[in-house]
């Protein structure tokens, strides 16, 4: 019978090197690459109950403090492990916008999708039959290349009318590094295991890609009424955040059903 389970994290290895060792234990993997680009990563502390209500995993805690993150970035060059041009010519370079907590799974840790928005329909069409991810529709413009003295950024998203995100950033200017061993950076961007649910029905997907190279950056939101959906998340505060340049070839692997 095959086991549909998520592999458990070994303590002794590092988070990229566990998850290359999931990601390879089943055949076929991965099923994409792609590129992330120039990524804004906003970390939100919140309230762990009233969170829990909303996710319908098990929320991965660090010390009992619960967090939530947006994660604002480009994806670009995204195509089929096998499949060549034509497969390619179904995708293009899309912004997205993620709001993500953190889930943890046989003692799997990963990341559950509280909603993600982007413009590209067809994607939006198949990434909830596919994957269980809650796409929605929204229009984005991200200015995330730092530039001059200041290496300011920003962002604005908009959705339903009235609804919308806007933002500025400066990134600390003394350059990326990889995350410290066992620091709550690394805990909050090093994850490569996604669970979803979708109309009843849980999977997972895993991805990997290089450690992230990131800096500290110093975010605040200028607009976010986006979010009021989530009172928990409202009634939170920043409480950290990074800027990075991205990761080359991704691998994103395919969907996988959760036994009940």
């Amino acid at each position: 019978m095959r086991d549909d389970r998520p592999h458990r994290q070994d303590p002794d290895l590092s988070p990229v090197d566990a998850a290359r060792m999931r990601l390879l234990t089943r055949p076929h993997e991965p099923l994409f690459f792609a590129d992330w680009k120039n990524v804004l990563m906003i970390h939100f502390e919140v309230e762990p109950g009233r969170l829990q209500q909303a996710v319908p995993f098990e929320l991965d805690l660090r010390d009992g403090r619960a967090f939530v993150s947006l994660v604002a970035f480009h994806l670009v060059g995204m195509r089929p492990r096998r499949g060549g041009r034509v497969l390619s010519r179904l995708f293009r370079a899309d912004s997205f916008l993620n709001l993500r907590t953190y889930v943890i799974h046989e003692r799997e840790p990963g990341i559950f999708f509280l909603a993600e928005w982007l413009s590209n329909r067809l994607s939006i069409a198949l990434g909830p039959l596919l994957f269980g991810l809650p796409y929605r529709i929204g229009k984005l413009a991200y200015n995330h290349s730092p530039q001059g003295h200041s290496r300011v950024i920003s962002g604005r998203v908009a959705s339903a009318p009235g609804e919308g995100l806007s933002y500025w950033a400066q990134v600390d200017g003394a350059g990326t590094e990889s995350c410290a061993r066992h620091s709550i950076t690394e805990w909050l961007l090093e994850r490569y295991t996604a669970f979803t649910e979708w109309r009843g029905s849980r999977r997972f997907f895993r991805v990997w890609h290089e450690p992230w190279r990131q800096t500290r950056a110093r975010v605040e939101l200028l607009n976010w009424s986006l979010l009021g959906e989530w009172p928990f998340l409202v009634e939170g505060q920043i409480c950290a955040a990074n800027f990075s340049p991205g990761v080359e070839k991704v691998w994103m692997g395919w969907p996988h059903q959760l036994s009940k």
